[in-house]
């Protein structure tokens, strides 16, 4: 069976205005440990970013985390993880996150979040890999972007042969289903691809 090993987790160093946004960080961390899943996250301990990595140490599982140098002190470096990489810039953060992850969540986060997210669904559309990416639209978070996508749609900038493909949920408990769900079955199918850099 087709295992995913680590899943890359976009979010925001904040937590938010709605309580439901850091409750589902911390029960996603803790579905990922129980599952021996490892978290792939930007490093920080602080916002959601820092409770969903904090749930999976609680919880025994592993952590990597990749932080630029100069978020070390603004994101306040989690040091308590598996792995920890410093890298000189953004560029390479996305590139090891890309390389070590057998697939993207975004949970709420903010113009970081939705920047990681759509870069990930672009590289989807270009075929530059075909790594499963899933939107947790935690309490109707990701509904503005949902409707744009489908404006775009609409408006013939995304044509049905080059579509963004993405799974959606709105349940913290269905994320890691769907997921194995995606990479079991595009791992049958799988032609190895790698976006540029």
């Amino acid at each position: 069976m087709h295992k995913i090993r680590n899943i890359c987790v976009y979010c925001g160093s904040s937590v938010g205005a709605d309580p439901a946004f850091i409750a589902a960080a911390k029960d996603f961390g803790k579905i990922l440990a129980e599952n021996r899943v490892g978290l792939v996250y930007g490093g920080g301990s602080l916002g959601l970013m820092g409770a969903v990595a904090l749930s999976v140490l609680e919880a025994g599982g592993r952590v990597t985390g990749i932080i630029p140098h100069f978020l070390q002190k603004r994101e306040h470096m989690l040091e308590s993880v598996q792995e920890l990489v410093v890298v000189q810039d953004m560029h390479e953060r996305k590139r090891l996150m890309f390389e070590k992850a057998d697939a993207f969540v975004a949970l709420p986060g903010g113009l970081g979040t939705l920047e990681e997210l759509v870069e990930q669904l672009t590289w989807v559309q270009l075929q530059r890999h075909d790594k499963p990416v899933l939107i947790a639209d935690i309490a109707g978070f990701w509904g503005p972007l949902l409707a744009l996508v489908d404006h775009m749609r609409h408006q013939a900038f995304i044509r049905p042969h080059s579509e963004a493909r993405f799974l959606v949920c709105d349940k913290v408990e269905d994320i890691l289903p769907a997921l194995e769900q995606e990479f079991a079955e595009k791992k049958k199918r799988r032609v190895t691809l790698r976006p540029e850099f």
